[in-house]
């Protein structure tokens, strides 16, 4: 296997890694601490700070204006619709919900490639979104309504829909700029336009943080959001794309519930009911189908 592909295999696992221990450490500080939308403003306010800075150690870059529109969309759909839809759900809803919905994002990249690109659907990718979304709504419609430091699950769950759709564009969106520009300097301006076009939305519940009262406990968290969940995965994520296909890196999400379950359980945040069970089996089931190359038939 070519060297690259294997560094940018390394970087995807890396990435989805971080993503899913994500789902519990940002958890369990809102919204005691910090809300959703106050959370989205501090990581695009931080990691794009730190993309900022390291800009000024690489060769400068000039955007072509044909690509201002896909950058600009790129951005609102992966540095605020993404953002501001896990975050909040998260809120609302549980670990282990977040983790098993949002992995309906290569289903999602192979709809819009169907839209955008003309790609052909056969009968069992078909069969296999029918499948996974069937799974996302027995956890929206028959999962528990609340729980402990989880008011609304439902209207969580459907956020976390949201998300998946908007990650998934994004990775469609942002495939074809990695192939032009340095990482660093899409993050500079995707993040830069991620600050404008959120701040009316995140500014209220980000003032109303009491910095000066968090406590450790809460500091490293958002400093794992900031750092690990923003930044490195967004590097990694873009580092990735530079060598692999935007399905691929969408197909990593696969190990993203199994490591946010199994963290999620030790650590006493949630558990694992028939019904999440069920809902893992069909969202799998469905994804591994969509995901499913048919073979072709001989002449």
């Amino acid at each position: 296997m070519d060297k690259n592909k294997v560094f940018a295999i390394i970087a995807a696992l890396a990435a989805t890694t971080i993503y899913g221990l994500n789902h519990t450490i940002a958890k369990v500080v809102m919204p005691n601490y910090i809300e959703g939308f106050g959370f989205i403003q501090l990581r695009l306010m931080g990691a794009g700070l730190i993309f900022f800075i390291i800009s000024f150690f690489i060769p400068n870059e000039k955007i072509d204006s044909s690509d201002y529109l896909r950058l600009f969309f790129a951005a609102l759909l992966g540095m605020c619709i993404n953002m501001l839809m896990f975050f909040k759900g998260l809120q609302l809803s549980t670990p282990i919900n977040s983790s098993v919905i949002i992995t309906l994002t290569p289903i999602m990249v192979l709809l819009l490639s169907y839209v955008f690109l003309k790609e052909k659907i056969g009968f069992i990718k078909l069969s296999g979104i029918l499948m996974g979304f069937t799974g996302a709504l027995v956890l929206i419609i028959y999962g528990k309504k609340i729980a402990a430091n989880a008011p609304n699950i439902m209207l969580g769950n459907i956020m976390f829909l949201i998300n998946a759709s908007a990650f998934a564009g994004y990775l469609v969106l942002s495939k074809p700029l990695t192939e032009k520009y340095h990482t660093i300097t899409l993050m500079k301006w995707m993040f830069m336009i991620g600050i404008i076009l959120s701040f009316p939305v995140t500014y209220i519940e980000f003032k109303e943080v009491e910095w000066t009262a968090l406590p450790f406990f809460a500091i490293w968290r958002m400093g794992f959001v900031v750092i690990g969940t923003t930044f490195l995965t967004y590097m990694l994520n873009m580092y990735a794309l530079k060598s692999l296909p935007a399905s691929t890196i969408g197909a990593f999400i696969y190990i993203q519930p199994l490591i946010a379950i199994f963290y999620a359980i030790i650590t006493g945040n949630d558990s694992l009911d028939l019904i999440k069970f069920i809902a893992i089996i069909l969202v799998f089931s469905g994804v591994y189908l969509a995901s499913k190359k048919l073979k072709k038939i001989p002449n």
